[in-house]
């Protein structure tokens, strides 16, 4: 009799404790895991999505970077640009457009009154004194402080051409110097200057000592034809401008075997760059 209320009263205690257990084993097996998993799942795919989204950021970041140092670079080479277009304005250009201006100057000076007055003569000497010493500053400035320019080369040799061929012209127009004189100084300059510009894809001539003298004696001699001399000095500016023209034709025809020599090298040298990047 004792056994069966023993088994019946276990009985509801089992059917209490079982589905109690299978609460408990729900409660602490299934449903804290669930939630768990989820979160973890969730933080790794902001994880995953938020690295993609930094690269865009650095990137975006980075190529801004290079986009406003592309700009700055562009904007350095503008201001670079505008700096060496206004240095066209310093003082041994300024010198060079004195001589061209003065080369009008010198020919209405020259050729005022007929051309034979020893006070006007005077006043031409005078002009083209300062366009020949103002050709020996500016080149001297140009190179001493860094300021020589495309426009300094260009005009430059022409505003020297300009002067002496003004005074050359002028002075066998008006009877005191021989045509021939005139052709042979005025042929060797032009001559010499095209040259130059021929071969400039191979090399630079350098001016040589020679090329000095020559321009030394051609600006005393014809000077001396300016000046309205006479006794001793007439007959003494007769042998500088023989000096000066044999200098002219000596160092006219040593360019002519630089350039020759210079054109030669410069071909054997591409010639053999070719070669090697084709090999």
């Amino acid at each position: 009799m004792t056994g069966v209320p023993a088994s019946a009263a276990g009985g509801p205690s089992a059917a209490k404790g079982g589905p109690a257990g299978g609460v408990s084993g729900a409660a602490s097996g299934v449903a804290p895991s669930a939630p768990s998993d989820a979160v973890s799942g969730t933080a790794a795919e902001v994880r995953a999505s938020a690295v993609p989204a930094a690269g865009v950021v650095v990137g975006a970041a980075s190529g801004a970077g290079v986009d406003s140092g592309s700009k700055t670079a562009r904007g350095g080479k503008i201001a670079a640009a505008a700096v060496n277009q206004a240095s066209v304005w310093n003082v041994a250009n300024l010198l060079t457009m004195l001589r061209l201006v003065l080369v009008p100057g010198f020919v209405a000076l020259m050729l005022a009154d007929g051309g034979y007055d020893p006070a006007w003569r005077s006043f031409a000497w005078a002009a083209f004194a300062v366009a020949m010493i103002t050709d020996l500053f500016d080149g001297h400035l140009a190179r001493a402080y860094n300021l020589v320019t495309d426009f300094g080369k260009i005009a430059d040799p022409i505003a020297d051409k300009a002067i002496m061929g003004a005074a050359l012209i002028c002075l066998s127009g008006l009877g005191d110097l021989p045509w021939w004189v005139t052709i042979v100084i005025l042929g060797r300059e032009l001559g010499i200057t095209l040259l130059r510009f021929l071969v400039i894809r191979y090399g630079v001539i350098p001016a040589s000592r020679g090329g000095k003298l020559k321009t030394l004696s051609q600006g005393i001699a014809v000077g001396m034809y300016i000046l309205a001399l006479t006794g001793w000095l007439a007959t003494a500016r007769f042998w500088v401008m023989a000096v000066a023209v044999v200098l002219t034709v000596v160092t006219g025809l040593d360019y002519v075997r630089q350039a020759i020599v210079l054109r030669r090298q410069g071909i054997a040298e591409r010639k053999a760059a070719l070669e090697e990047s084709e090999a």
